[in-house]
């Protein structure tokens, strides 16, 4: 029998916007993934010294994001779990709950340009594979040719790329465009619209 395969969306979801979504539902079906797990960060590392909006709020964004796909969940693994979120300890947990299953780590190109600098990051390629999301017309080879080249080919033949023409869309122009009343409209799931006007998020630099 075939292996069954989860996904991990790990991300701030500063807000969560079309681009995480497309993306999720672009690698669940390349990688036939039986469900994908969005993980909201709840002390993200490579944030520090970043104003984030509260962790339940981010939570409850992701939810609302989600609700209406069945392939798609939330876990509040990350903000539960006290001290900095590294993804190393996250996979490492979804690892032992679904022992028999590949774990696909969904995240972005620019991420993985920082993917040596990650926690643990040898160990964190033992237990899963990675899929950068990239725009069309981004070289993943000539990444790992350069960046990537000191990481054992085995572990490299672990990174995949998918195209996906969403990545335009980026949380910090989101939380722009509601600084300067511009619309924020089909960037993101109507109802994450609405709870970020109701809750006045974003509205100015210190919020």
């Amino acid at each position: 029998m075939e292996k069954q395969a989860i996904g991990i969306m790990g991300g701030t979801f500063d807000p969560i916007h079309y681009g995480h979504l497309v993306t999720a539902e672009a690698a669940r079906v390349a990688f036939n993934l039986k469900k994908v797990f969005f993980v909201p960060s709840g002390r993200p590392p490579h944030k520090e010294g970043q104003t984030v909006s509260s962790k339940e709020a981010r939570f409850l964004m992701t939810v609302l994001a989600v609700t209406s796909n069945n392939d798609f969940t939330v876990s509040r693994i990350e903000i539960d779990r006290p001290g900095k979120s590294y993804a190393y300890d996250t996979v490492r947990y979804f690892k032992e709950s679904y022992p028999d299953n590949d774990i696909y780590f969904i995240t972005g190109a620019d991420a993985i340009k920082e993917i040596l600098n990650w926690h643990k990051v040898n160990k964190l390629l033992d237990y899963c594979y990675f899929v950068a999301a990239t725009r069309p017309g981004y070289d993943l080879e000539d990444l790992k040719a350069r960046e990537l080249s000191v990481l054992p080919e085995e572990k490299l033949a672990k990174i995949f790329t998918i195209e996906v023409p969403a990545m335009a869309i980026s949380s910090s122009d989101i939380k722009k465009r509601v600084q300067n009343k511009d619309p924020i409209k089909y960037l993101l799931p109507e109802n994450v619209e609405a709870y970020i006007l109701k809750e006045s998020l974003y509205v100015d630099s210190e919020s």
